[in-house]
């Protein structure tokens, strides 16, 4: 079954965290992802306290960084709220973005196989099992985890380029794509995981409004980075990937390559527009093979734009 979700913004007032995952549990969002960026907040603190403000939402962290937390301590704060919540999360792990994690000494020498070695063990004992032989970096064996959840909650990947996206088709339960994840990256994507039985989650920036073209103006802040080596894998299967690539080398700055683009351009990167045409390329990303589309609300009304967003799901 296809789904729609929303992200919990990083940098939302605290006040109104718990106000908005109410909201999204109203407005009929089937999932409700939260970001663990460093500066911000905890994915799992997050986590915990929108799944006990709420009563039917899923719950998505996107993503804990692999280098962060040792693998039974992660293990046990998952199965904890897999106990308590039954059915109701989804547990993403990452490398984590790399200039962060050298920023606080987590940056392995091999990422991948730290990644691979985390998820097998994380998952291994979310199903009570004990934990695998020790690897390079993660060492449990021989570890169990007694109060394990009876729902264990998958496990997807939060990552870009082929070599993880393959990794998380081998050891993991899905993939969650992050922004831009137009039609032609989800299909290049799930090539590279191997199996279309898997999850593959997406996130894009969104705006919904009456007038389309103004809706994707305000989308293009969200844009702006795009053009950086780190977005190489989304855009490359894209049909305008060089005209894009031109664009970024003549324009002055992130903020003058976003503004400057064709609004064809946004229309494909980003779930911007009417109602009517944000349906239509959720239906696209949906089409491509992804099982949950997850709009990024781009709109400094954060509650607003919740109901805004939700009309595409109200449909």
């Amino acid at each position: 079954m296809t789904r729609i979700g929303v992200m919990l913004p990083r940098d939302l007032p605290v006040n109104e965290v718990l106000d908005y995952a109410r909201r999204a549990d109203e407005l009929g969002f089937d999932e409700l992802w939260v970001v663990e960026d460093l500066g911000f907040r905890g994915g799992i603190a997050q986590a915990g306290a929108v799944l006990a403000a709420t009563s039917r939402i899923v719950v998505g962290i996107g993503i804990l960084p692999a280098g962060a937390r040792n693998a039974a301590f992660a293990a046990m704060e998952l199965g904890t709220l897999a106990q308590l919540f039954p059915g109701r999360l989804i547990a993403g792990i990452g490398h984590g973005m790399p200039d962060w994690m050298r920023q606080v000494g987590a940056w392995p020498r091999s990422p991948l196989t730290l990644l691979e070695e985390y998820t097998v063990a994380v998952r291994t004992l979310l199903r009570g099992e004990p934990g695998p032989a020790a690897g390079r970096y993660v060492q449990v064996e021989g570890v169990v985890i007694g109060e394990h959840p009876d729902v264990v909650p998958p496990v997807v990947l939060g990552v870009r380029g082929p070599k993880s996206i393959a990794l998380a088709g081998r050891v993991s339960d899905g993939v969650l794509l992050a922004e831009p994840a137009a039609p032609p990256y989800v299909e290049a994507s799930i090539e590279h995981l191997g199996s279309k039985s898997l999850e593959v989650i997406t996130y894009d920036a969104a705006v919904v409004g009456p007038d389309g073209r103004a809706a994707r103006d305000l989308a293009r802040p969200g844009l702006a980075w795009i053009g950086e080596p780190d977005w190489a894998p989304h855009l490359a299967p894209l049909p305008f990937a060089d005209d894009l690539a031109r664009h970024r080398q003549a324009s002055s700055s992130p903020d003058d390559f976003a503004a400057t683009m064709p609004d064809e351009w946004v229309g494909e990167l980003a779930l911007a527009g009417t109602a009517d045409e944000v349906r239509a390329r959720i239906a696209a990303r949906h089409s491509a093979g992804a099982t949950s589309v997850v709009m990024i609300p781009a709109e400094s009304d954060r509650l607003g734009a919740l109901d805004r967003l939700a009309r595409v799901v109200r449909s």
